[in-house]
């Protein structure tokens, strides 16, 4: 057995520690950029606020399949190690490096030329527009960046190497925290640039990512080379990599792509109700960090268990982690419904927002749980080559739940129904996902 299949021995729960943890603080790291983000453009104003909540969702749609890229290339790489084939698992790891970066390309291209019929149709006041344009012009120039730095970030997660992931998450951050007040205010001889400031921290912050990506690589059993790359038979692992990144990637896009659509629906409500949602939407994205770095790094250990064919081991991967989502949430929706308040005070000064900030965290907060639930059966879904079943049951929980409900209830509760229909589509898409898993798990072995 390969020495880089290391997490087919040993403690489980020792495992699911030492992935776990330093994912937590590299997604920390990465979250808080969104915080900041919100800080410093809270501070310029409402309507800057409210001009990037509607452009949140579709960030965070864009990451979303940036990270379903990079779901894929773990899960083949991973269970290429578990099977002990090296040479398959760096083919595998160089065609998924070249894929993310080609495909970003695209992306960030369809990006520029439909930005205003996208926020046309997410009801964006014309008054907004022009913020929205300014933030997301930058961005998309730069969407390249952000799926190759998820390219070699899930060549790395393939690997076990936790650690090595979180420094590029914190290289990043750091650099982000440090350009937006420069770059958004001002300073040193650079004009204030306003909310492009924050898009354009964004994107350096993403270059500072891949270098630290490229260094790091290099000294694993794994090391990206463009002579390696030339080599390798892209086509066939590029075939094994959308397998599973084709609905992963559409499974992680379907969540923020139903957020923006119940945007939409509270932009009939006021300006108001959305900078409040999307401000509470941010901090929701740092608080369910843990829960994210969990659904992270499970795929390495199931992906090494499946392909190692230890099932046994890849099944308490997943129950351990369960209880962890379970006692997690809930405690998490108890500190968030006391504080929503004060958390508000922190983005904004305008009452109006902080009466919708803190009314989405009493209702919505009591889903965390079953939201934890869903994404780490996903992951270890998605590790086993069953994303079909991951992108089923997401699209079932904003389909046939989180839609339906805020469409029905909408008129007669305002905001409300937005926020229940999110509590609803968590707890009911938890326990769909929980069954799912566990009779997925249960078919091998």
């Amino acid at each position: 057995m390969s020495k880089a299949a290391r997490l087919t021995r040993g403690s489980i729960r020792g495992h699911l520690v030492t992935q776990t943890v330093p994912m937590i603080i590299g997604s920390a790291a990465m979250m808080s950029v969104g915080l900041i983000d919100a800080y410093f453009i809270g501070h310029l104003g409402s309507a800057e606020l409210a001009a990037v909540s509607f452009i949140f969702p579709i960030t965070i749609a864009l990451a979303s399949l940036g990270v379903g890229v990079m779901v894929g290339i773990n899960s083949v790489v991973s269970r290429a190690i578990g099977a002990g084939d090296m040479i398959l698992a760096a083919e595998r790891a160089h065609a998924g490096a070249a894929f993310a970066l080609v495909l970003g390309a695209a992306m960030g291209l369809a990006l520029y030329f439909l930005l205003d019929p996208l926020f046309s149709l997410m009801q964006a006041s014309d008054a907004l527009m022009p913020l929205i344009r300014q933030y997301m012009v930058p961005y998309a120039m730069g969407v390249p960046l952000l799926l190759f730095q998820m390219g070699l970030n899930g060549v790395l997660r393939a690997q076990g190497e936790a650690n090595r992931a979180s420094i590029i998450a914190i290289g990043y951050s750091v650099a982000n925290w440090a350009l937006d007040p420069l770059l958004i205010n001002g300073g040193f001889g650079i004009p204030a640039m306003g909310v492009a400031g924050a898009a354009w921290a964004t994107v350096l912050g993403w270059v500072i990512g891949i270098v630290l990506a490229l260094w790091l690589i290099r000294s694993t059993a794994l090391p990206i080379g463009f002579r390696l790359l030339r080599d390798a038979p892209l086509g066939a692992s590029i075939r094994e990599i959308m397998k599973v990144a084709a609905p992963a990637s559409f499974s992680n896009a379907i969540n923020p792509i139903g957020l923006s659509i119940l945007t939409a629906l509270l932009a009939t409500q006021g300006d108001a109700a959305v900078a409040g949602y999307g401000a509470a939407g941010r901090l929701q994205s740092f608080a369910t960090v843990p829960l994210l770095a969990l659904s992270a790094s499970i795929g390495a250990i199931v992906g090494q268990n499946w392909g190692a064919n230890r099932p046994d081991r890849a099944r308490l991967a997943m129950l351990e982690a369960g209880v962890f989502c379970i006692g997690y949430g809930l405690l998490l929706a108890v500190v968030l419904f006391a504080a929503g308040q004060w958390f508000a005070q922190i983005f904004t000064s305008d009452p109006a927002v902080i009466h919708e900030f803190d009314s989405y965290l009493r209702i919505a907060a009591w889903g965390y749980a079953g939201f934890g639930l869903l994404i780490v059966a996903n992951g270890a879904l998605n590790a086993v080559g069953k994303a079909t079943y991951s992108l089923a049951q997401s699209a079932a929980r904003v389909f046939l739940v989180m839609l339906p409900v805020a469409w029905v209830l909408r008129p007669a509760w305002g905001p409300a129904a937005i926020y229940t229909a999110e509590l609803a589509a968590n707890i009911l898409g938890g326990a769909l996902a929980a069954v799912v898993v566990w009779r997925m798990l249960r078919q091998r072995g």
